[in-house]
């Protein structure tokens, strides 16, 4: 069985504290990497910078991205992963507090398989991160490895 991790690019450190929190009450188990603006989440993935001996699999099974972030926003950092053959089918879901239109079509133009909004009331937010969990690491049947 193929191990599975997420990443999570998100810069507010609450946020990011519930997310985990949402994770954890509904048992997942798997492997959660953290990062927190668009540069790392490039260095993660391609393992340069900071993260050039990372340990783990080359990439997550998928990776939940916000669009607000410091130094690359969500949606470039979406846009040269679709330009990369190595992260090209990358499940990528857009985890955000934005209800701008323009936002959710870029994402989707960009290559987002999913655009989920941040649920200002926590009992909504954690159901949804859980949903988000439960489909992408145990419904959803990845591509293959190219």
């Amino acid at each position: 069985m193929k191990f599975k991790n997420i990443l999570l690019v998100e810069d507010n450190p609450q946020d990011e504290m519930l997310t985990l929190r949402a994770f954890n009450k509904v048992n997942v188990a798997n492997r959660i990497d953290v990062v927190r603006d668009g540069q790392q989440a490039l260095d993660y993935l391609f393992r340069t910078g900071e993260f050039a001996q990372r340990d783990g699999p080359d990439l997550p099974t998928v990776m939940v991205l916000d669009i607000g972030l410091p130094r690359l926003s969500g949606l470039e950092v979406l846009e040269r992963l679709r330009a990369d053959p190595r992260t090209k089918l990358l499940p990528v879901v857009i985890l955000t507090s934005s209800d701008d239109e323009r936002d959710r079509l870029k994402s989707y133009l960009n290559g987002a398989n999913s655009f989920v909004r941040k649920p200002v009331d926590f009992g909504e937010f954690a159901e949804s991160v859980a949903r988000l969990g439960i489909y992408w690491l145990a419904t959803n049947e990845p591509p293959p490895a190219a």
